[in-house]
């Protein structure tokens, strides 16, 4: 019984460090977030100048 759980241990190290080696690299990460971030920029800019231009276009109906 002591060999089969010495064994069964054993077996359990060797997958999780087995799985060490093919995690995924996290250096491209960096990138994504970058690029993420300008995307959110973009999008809030956006969102501004519409909300802008809608406020005009009410400002201009208030004067008529």
């Amino acid at each position: 019984m002591k060999k089969l759980l010495t064994l069964l241990f054993a077996a359990a190290m060797a997958i999780s460090m087995s799985s060490m080696s093919f995690a995924q690299d996290t250096s491209g990460t960096t990138d994504k977030k970058e690029t993420k971030a300008e995307k959110k920029a973009a999008k809030k800019e956006k969102k501004e100048k519409k909300k802008a231009s809608k406020e005009e276009k009410k400002d201009e109906m208030k004067k008529q």
